[in-house]
């Protein structure tokens, strides 16, 4: 077997200051750095390349569940935000507005968009007219300002990319019926298949739904430290939109109708969940089917023989449908280099050795183990392929078991502020209530969902019928 000792990445430990260790992160794995306006994010080639896998996967989902892609103008007319008074109320703190351009003063105002809603109202009344234009469904993967005054890199910048889809609908059936569809089947999907964290769906109370919807739907992960981050959100619109922008159509009556519409969306945030949600003391933890790198292949000597049967397997991997590379840096220290791509996460690494060769093994490692085994030569490529599953599963079921362990039922208000200094409480809402989540607020602790008594998302229920998850989160 070919092996070494090893350093250990120099990261400060999770438990000692896991915002430190975030930071250390985002900087020895190679991830991204603070750009040149204070809240703004470089995004390094690696982590942009995890955005796109992640991309890629959500942009299937959406196209699936009926949506098609636009782009919209990165400027909005100040006015366009005002005609929705409660939209841009939630709005003002965040934004970034152009005044002066081309050498004068602009006669309005243009904002540098927040979100789109707005923009998609005004196109949405313009393309719609019968009922044979509905539903209209349509997605943006664009970049957003928000400007933000305790920046943290993936988690809260002023400058983020995100998607986001927007869609107008005969009935509010059809809208909430789609926007559910969009939150579990796209979203919730997406984040248990593919990234590996489970997520709780619910409901945003009153106080927390997003600014001039009717209802909105959330995705709440808990992160390694306990913490909640919302990783992606549904909004059931209403009509609220539609009859600000006269969203409306003629309908088989030759009757004039308001749409029903919808808003979803999620962002970079998601990259900040996956390290926070898997990473441990040694560095990132990637899930497989979204590591830019599933399998490095590492020559550990530099010889001919060596290096050559570490390019042939590499090959072969990359043949078989893997995400495999080759590090024959020879001329450095193996151990540097294995530590390497720990700390960057990747799923799988093969050691090819002179004593490897002579023995017709192979030495694999698993970075969310750490587990070492030999397998054939001839029978590496398989075993990686059911390995890279296992291991989704393996980390799936591992935060399953953290959110369940640390989700306590709790029925007092002081036992949920107490809980939440761990994990997450679970609470009637008919013993929290508004009155009781104002108390909490001043703990800094929030209703992160509500949901149904076994863990569903609300579908008809009344909020005293159902159970608040309550924590503290990014």
């Amino acid at each position: 077997m070919a092996g070494s000792s090893q350093k250990a990445a120099v990261l400060t430990s999770r438990d000692e200051d896991f915002p430190r260790w975030y930071q250390d992160v985002l900087n020895k794995a190679e991830l991204a750095d603070n750009g040149p306006v204070r809240g703004t994010m470089v995004i390094r080639p690696y982590a942009y390349a995890l955005w796109e896998h992640m991309q890629t996967a959500v942009d299937a989902r959406i196209k699936a569940a009926g949506a098609e892609n636009v782009y919209l103008p990165l400027l909005i007319p100040q006015s366009y935000l005002e005609r929705e008074a409660e939209h841009v109320d939630g709005f003002s703190p965040e934004l970034a507005v152009v005044t002066h351009a081309g050498g004068k003063d602009l006669t309005e105002p243009a904002v540098v968009r927040p979100t789109s809603e707005t923009v998609f109202g005004e196109l949405m009344a313009k393309w719609i007219q019968s009922h044979r234009d509905l539903p209209m469904r349509l997605n943006q993967w664009a970049n957003v300002v928000r400007w933000e005054m305790r920046p943290r890199i993936f988690l809260r910048t002023s400058e983020f990319l995100w998607q986001e889809g927007h869609t107008a609908h005969a009935t509010r059936d059809e809208a909430r019926t789609f926007a559910r569809r969009i939150h579990l089947d796209v979203y919730r999907d997406f984040l248990h298949n593919m990234l590996a964290i489970p997520v709780l769906v619910g409901v945003k109370t009153e106080r927390e739904k997003f600014a001039g919807a009717m209802s909105t739907m959330t995705c709440e992960a808990m992160m390694g430290d306990g913490k909640a981050l919302q990783m992606a959100t549904s909004h059931e619109l209403g009509q609220n939109f539609a009859k600000a922008f006269d969203i409306s159509y003629t309908d088989s009556a030759g009757q004039s109708q308001i749409c029903w519409t919808t808003s979803w969306g999620s962002s970079t945030r998601m990259i900040g969940g996956l390290i926070m949600a898997h990473g441990d003391d040694h560095g990132l933890r990637l899930p497989p089917r979204v590591a830019p790198v599933q399998v490095v292949v590492i020559a550990v000597k530099n010889d001919d023989r060596t290096v050559t049967a570490a390019s042939v397997l590499t090959d072969s991997l990359v043949t078989a449908g893997v995400r495999a590379r080759l590090d024959a840096r020879t001329d450095q220290g193996f151990g540097r280099r294995a530590t390497e791509w720990e700390l960057k996460g990747v799923p799988l690494r093969v050691e090819v050795g002179p004593r490897d060769l002579d023995h017709g093994e192979s030495t694999v490692v698993r970075r969310d183990t750490r587990q070492r085994f030999t397998v054939g030569r001839d029978s590496t490529v398989t075993a990686i392929h059911e390995l890279l599953d296992e291991i989704h599963t393996a980390m799936f079921a591992a935060a399953g078991d953290r959110l369940g362990q640390r989700t306590i039922d709790v029925d007092t208000l002081d036992a949920a502020v107490d809980a939440s200094s761990t994990g997450f409480a679970r609470i009637p809402w008919r013993v929290l209530g508004e009155h009781g989540e104002r108390q909490l607020n001043a703990h800094a602790v929030t209703v992160r969902c509500l949901q149904t008594v076994d863990g569903a998302l609300p579908d008809g229920e009344t909020p005293e019928e159902l159970m608040a998850i309550v924590g503290r989160s990014y």
